[in-house]
Parts: C-alpha cells; structure tokens; sequence
C-alpha cells in the first residue's frame, strides 16, 4: 500500500477518523507504521492525543478504543495489536519520536489517584516526584489544573489508566483473564524496561541536547529521593514552589524505568492514604474506589516481577554498604533494583491489600487478592533458582531474608491478623475458602519464617530504641566525633530504627500494634482452629448424608421407586458441596490444622482433645437443630450466635420450596414443552372441578382418602416450620387439585414407553396398554390408601 500523500497535520487527523470507521484494524495498522515512518514530529504531535485514546480508550470510559482487556489469543487481531504495541513496535517508536522534541499533552487532574488529587487540590506537593513540575495553572482556579506530561508518560498513564476505567463486559465474557492483550502487554513491558537481565535498550530517537530528562529531580549523594515516606523533604511542599529538574546524567540511563513504575504503582495502587483508610473504617464513608478481581491480578504481576527485579540485583551489589556503595561505580539500574520494592510498593500495596481484605466479597474471588499478598512476602520464590516441588514444600527460608521479613512486618503479622478476622466469616465447607485457609498457614509454616517474624516483633518492641523521628542516620568514626560502638551493636540499633520506621510509616505515629504471637492472637486463632473442626464435621456429614441418598436413588428409581424430589438433597448444600470437593475440603482444612500448630507451638494432644470433644458434642440429634433463633411477631429471628452457626456450617435451615409446586422452576430431567402443556390442561381441569374435588377430598370414608391421595400433596405442611417463614404463610390451606406434572419428567416418559414396548412384545395394542397402565396406577393409589399408614409406620 502507498503511503499517504503529504498533506496538512489537520487534513491528516480528519482522514485517520475517517479511516477508523471504514478500514479494519489491519489496515489503520498498516497506514499508522507507514505515518509514524514518514511523517515529521511535528505534525505527528497533533494525531498522538487521538491515537492514544483511539487505542487505550478514553479516560472516561464512553470511546471504549480496541478493548485490549477482551482481546484475547483466540482473536485474530491480537497478533495485530501486540506487534504494534510491543515495547519496541511501531507505537513506541512513535512516542520516542515526540518525546526528543520536549512536546507535552495534557491530563486533567480529577482523572489522578484520589489521595494525589486531593494533595493538589489543596495546594500540597503530591509525595511523588512523578507529578512534579507538571501542574499548569489555568486562571479558572485549582480546581481545572492539568497535568503537562511528557510522550512517554502520557501513553503510560493511558495505558495504566485502561486497566481501571470502567467496563461494560458483553454477555459471556469477563475480564479476569491473565491472557488478554492488555495482561499480555503490561508482562512485556515490565520484561522490557524492568531487566531481570541486561540494561534498558536505549531510545532509537536522542537528542544531541539532552533534552530528555529525568521526571524526578535528583541529588547527586541521594539515589531515588524524594518517593514515598522516605523523603519527607519533599512533602508538604506549596505547589507553587515545585522545584527545578536538573539533568542528571546518571538519570538518564533508567528514567524510563522509573517513570513506567512509578505510573503503574500510582495509577494502580495509591488510591488509599492513610488518613483516607481510617476513615474508611466508619461504616457511613462509601468507598472511594473498589479495585476489580482482573485489576488485583496485574497488581500481581506487577508484584511478581518487582521482586524478580530486585533479586537480580548482584550479589556484590546486594552485600555492599551504603557507604561503600557511593563511592564505586555502580549502574543506576543496579542502585534501582536495590530500593524498588521498599521504596516504590511498600506502602501503596500495604494500604490497597488492607483495603481489599475488609472490603472484598466473602467468596472464592478473594483467591486473587490472596495470592498478590503471598506473593508480595515471598520474595525468596522469584529467585530465579530451580527447585522441584518436593524442595520446594519443605524448604527453609534463608536468614538473607531477614531483614525483607523485618522491613516487611506489618505485611506479615497485620495482614494476617486482617485475614484471619475475615477467614471467620467465611464458610469452610466450601473447597475453595478452605483451600485459601490452607494456603496461609501453609506459608506461614515454612520453617524459619515464625521465627523471623518474631525477632522483628522483638525488635519494635525494644523500650530503649523508641524512635520519634524518621530521619536517616549516619555512624560517625572517633575522628569524625563518634564512639566506638561495637559493629553488633551498631547494626542492632539499625535493625531497631528500620522496623519500627516501617511501622510508624505505614500505620501512622500513635499506632497500637498487636503481636502476631501474643496472647490475644493465640485466643483468635484456637477459635478459628475450633470453626475449622466444626466446617470439617459438617463437611464429613454432608458427604455422608450425600452417599445415602445416592445408594437409595438406584437404578429402581427409574422405576418410580425413589424420589425425584430436589429436596431430598442435603439442605443448603452448594453444587460444589459433593463428592470430590467435599473430599478436598477435608484435606485442605486437616493441613491447614497441622500448618497452623506448626507456627503458633500449639500442644497437639489439646488439640486433638479440643476437636473431639467438638465432634462428641455434634451428634446427629444437634445436626438437626435450627440455628440459635428468638421467636418474632412474623417468626424465626436469627441471633448472632445463629448466624455464626449458618457461617461455619454448623446448622442450617432445611430449605424447601414454598410457593406452587407447579409453577417450580422446569428441571433439568423436565420437558419444558410437555412441562407447560400439562399445566394448562391440569388448570382446565381444575377450574371446572374445582369444587367438586374439593368436596371429594373432605369426606372422611374410604373415597375420600382415595381423592387425597390423588389430589393433595403428599408433604407434611409442618416441614414448613423448619425455616423463619412469616405466620401467613404457615397458615396457608392449599385446595386439592389435579397434577399432571409427573407426565413430563423423562424418567415418566422413558417407563411409558418401556411398558408400551413391553405390551406390544405381548401383542397388546396402543389402546389396550394405555387401559393396563391406568387400571395399574389406580391399583397402586388403591394399595397405598388402604396400607399407606401401615407402611410409613413401618
């Protein structure tokens, strides 16, 4: 295809709209790789604004662009897609292009992360450098700032901004899936401009000037300051004072990388201030974002490869001092691979972890959030070192991961405390929620970690060492004025100074912290040990209970001689409540019990004591119990004690369907078609005889037995009182009436023509089986009138 002929910047633009609703996705490629190519900076700088919405989609969610979210392997413009938008495609040629002519695009400020908005808006420096510099200050006020960013960090922030602007998903399709485009895309780019190996491929596009700077300002003795509640210098700053950018050539080399995460981290996680998550904690504050399953999942990526990153960092490097470390020449990307996950993620992903763990759903979605959280507090997993999984299970953690653990604390020993709360409002029997229980404490139960994070409880706890003041500190030799502290001693007090530096950071001054090992944790987890036996027992009796019903349900039920009645099922049991899964959830919770004496030194023989006297107590006479209810004006009213019973799958109510048995639901063993037919016939007949067998069925001699058996239902109205149903309705008469429903099972329709088969094999024709099946049924209603009693009492 030719490329375009030269033309206007604005003719230009109009066409590309125009070819946007005419062309396909292959061709609009085509003509873009050819533009880019071709065409100067200059006139590529108007079309950029609209190819990035055009691509990522607006900010406001109403363009929707080539919905990378959705798009997925199986599509055939994937391939498309990916190769223009690779970290070295057509798209970041593009960006590269215009960025070594200093053009700069705007980004409304409401659009930001609420807690840097909110800085904004009340005239504060953001604590990110990444906004520096960038605010433009229209006349209209405060209110309507713009952000002036560069190309690169135009297209990364709408890059990042797609994963969090509101979807609308077609029917059938979601957007949790670890292959779409956009998940695909993000594992790139942190592959490209985060190395594990090797350095950040330069820019194709330089200028002689060095006019590319660094987003962040920079000190040439301070690697990385000014990010987070490491660099209070730069907090609390008034806007109109932002300070200058240097060049810094040593910037240079990375800048790319920093700005890619720091764009991810404040677009994806810094959407919860401290301030802002406890006043999260009143329930009358609505929530200011509610991150999806698919958003907590490319957070997890991001966490995986942060620490791969990080352990990339060689092992000359890794054991350097600081002090050391100033005066060698060490690349910036190494001295970034040393801070980047403390310094860049510690606090962000703490606080959005938090916020999910009291906010998320009580279902099996949590799994993701979950996994993020283990994945961030083991780190010795993305060592690059193969392991099999028989190592894997029993391996120790090193001691060089220590200090991770020890700067790490409140990820360990809060989280925890966080999700054992939430673990006991989730109903155990479900394979799924016991299979995360599992998860923790089997990470929690690899040895040498307990006790990792019991010196770093050890060390914040330390009187002597109290801190007021994060501030970094230096060692001074006796010439520079200093004393002869012991080396143990110095790195003790460091040790001190960091943990509760972490601490104070990330749970504010005034902050009550709670023992992961101490007494009143210890009380919480037997209690949870005590829900765990309880979900073990009820899962054992629903399996039991399960494999009854299936031996009675035999073959001879295709013969009429079982029930087809769905609540002969276990009462409340889930669809995954069965076989197999039930089997699961056994294991899952008898591991997560051993996992979870393991860490807390708990005394076997008690426990095993504790579970006994649990399941002695759970006969089946208490299995049957309603849970702990009061009897209201309009019924049942559960307790607290009930619902934690409901909870933990100690009692349920047995559920039975209430309202008219024909108009249930169709099954899957019903034609619908028949189902809906015989209705409206059975109605008919009902409506004209209504009457006459109601007055039939009030007769208290041998025809009037004979018409309840055909007429009424056969269920017991007192199975009604098994569940908080208001007093109209346990009251409530059904008439008697016809039922033709049975004709449309499949199982009905499968033995009538059995028996017409059967009766044409003894050269009975159509008429004269149809004569023996009805004199049959009317026998059998007979039999069961007159020796029904007889045989229900037997």
């Amino acid at each position: 295809m030719a490329a375009p002929t030269l033309q206007q910047p604005s003719y230009l633009l109009a066409n590309l709209k125009a070819d946007s609703t005419t062309k396909t996705l292959l061709q609009r490629c085509q003509d873009l790789v050819k533009i880019i190519d071709e065409y100067p900076a200059k006139e590529l700088h108007l079309i950029f604004p609209w190819l990035v919405e055009s691509v990522f989609g607006s900010l406001d969610g109403i363009i929707a662009g080539w919905n990378l979210r959705l798009l997925h392997s199986r599509s055939n413009e994937y391939n498309i897609v990916m190769e223009f938008l690779n970290p070295s495609g057509p798209m970041m040629n593009l960006v590269y292009k215009l960025q070594a002519e200093e053009y700069k695009y705007e980004i409304p400020v409401n659009y930001l992360p609420g807690p840097v908005k909110a800085c904004i808006q009340q005239g504060v420096l953001p604590d990110c450098p990444l906004f520096h510099n960038k605010l433009q200050f229209p006349p209209a006020g405060l209110l309507t700032l713009n952000l002036a960013l560069n190309p690169f960090e135009f297209f990364m922030f709408n890059f990042a901004f797609c994963l969090i602007t509101p979807k609308i998903y077609p029917p059938g399709q979601h957007g949790s899936s670890t292959d779409s485009a956009y998940f695909v895309l993000v594992d790139s780019y942190l592959k490209y401009f985060l190395p594990s190996e090797g350095s950040v491929p330069p820019s194709p596009f330089s200028d002689s000037r060095g006019s590319v700077t660094a987003p962040s300002p920079r000190s040439s003795s301070v690697s990385f300051a000014g990010y987070g509640v490491h660099s209070p210098s730069l907090l609390k700053h008034h806007i109109f004072h932002q300070p200058s950018v240097n060049a810094d050539p040593a910037a240079q080399e990375i800048w790319r990388s920093e700005t890619l995460l720091q764009m991810f981290v404040e677009i994806w996680l810094h959407h919860y201030s401290l301030e802002m998550y406890q006043k999260l904690q009143s329930p009358q504050v609505k929530e200011p974002f509610s991150p999806t399953e698919e958003h907590v999942l490319v957070v997890r990526l991001l966490v995986k490869h942060l620490h791969a990153f990080s352990n990339s960092l060689k092992p000359e490097q890794l054991s350097s001092s600081p002090s050391a470390h100033s005066h060698t020449q060490t690349s910036p990307l190494e001295e970034f691979k040393r801070v980047v996950v403390q310094r860049f993620v510690q606090q962000k992903l703490y606080l959005f972890l938090q916020h999910c763990f009291g906010h998320w759903p009580l279902d099996a979605s949590f799994r993701a959030v979950l996994e993020t959280w283990l994945s961030y507090i083991q780190p010795w997993r993305y060592t690059g070192e193969k392991t099999n999984p028989q190592q894997e299970q029993n391996r120790t953690v090193p001691d060089k991961w220590e200090s991770f653990v020890q700067e790490n604390l409140l990820m360990y020993t809060k989280l925890f405390q966080v999700f054992l709360n939430r673990t006991m409002r989730t109903d155990l029997v479900n394979a799924k929620n016991a299979l995360m229980v599992f998860r923790v404490a089997k990470v929690f139960a690899q040895p040498n970690l307990a006790e990792m994070i019991q010196k770093g409880e050890q060390l914040f706890l330390e009187p002597e060492h109290v801190l007021h003041h994060r501030q970094p500190r230096g060692y001074l030799t006796p010439s520079q004025g200093g004393s002869y502290l012991s080396s143990r001693q110095r790195v003790m007090t460091d040790m001190v100074f960091k943990v509760k530096s972490h601490v104070y950071a990330l749970e504010g001054q005034d902050c009550q912290y709670k023992q992961m090992f101490g007494a009143e944790l210890r009380a919480a987890v037997m209690k949870l040990i005590q829900i765990i036996a309880q979900a073990r027992h009820t899962a054992k009796r629903i399996s039991d209970h399960s494999n009854e019903v299936a031996a009675n349900n035999s073959f001879l039920s295709w013969f009429g001689m079982g029930s087809s009645d769905v609540n002969n099922t276990f009462p409340g049991a889930e669809p995954e409540e069965s076989g197999e899964c039930l089997k699961k959830t056994h294991e899952f919770l008898d591991r997560a019990l051993e996992n979870l004496c393991q860490i807390f030194k708990l005394n076997q023989g008690q426990l095993t004591q504790l579970i006994s006297n649990l399941g002695s107590s759970q006969d089946d006479g208490n299995c049957k119990q309603l849970p702990d209810c009061i009897q209201g004006d309009n019924g049942l009213i559960l307790t607290d004690l009930g619902r934690r019973q409901i909870i933990s799958g100690l009692r349920r109510f047995e559920i039975h369907y209430q309202g008219d048995p024909e108009l249930q639901p169709i099954r899957s063993y019903e034609n619908a078609l028949l189902v809906r037919l015989f209705y409206k016939i059975s109605s008919l007949i009902n409506d004209r005889f209504g009457g006459h067998m109601n007055a039939l069925c009030s007769r208290p001699d041998f025809l009037g037995r004979l018409g309840r058996h055909y007429l009424s239902e056969q269920e017991s109205t007192t199975k009604l009182k098994q569940s908080p149903m208001t007093q109209r309705t346990l009251e409530r008469n059904r008439q008697p009436r016809l039922s033709l429903r049975l004709l449309a099972s499949y199982r009905t329709i499968l033995l009538l023509l059995l028996l017409y088969v059967f009766g044409a094999l003894l050269s009975f024709g159509p008429m004269s089986s149809t004569l023996l099946i009805l004199t049959g049924g009317f026998l059998y209603g007979l039999v069961m009138t007159l020796f029904g009693d007889k045989l229900k009492t037997h």
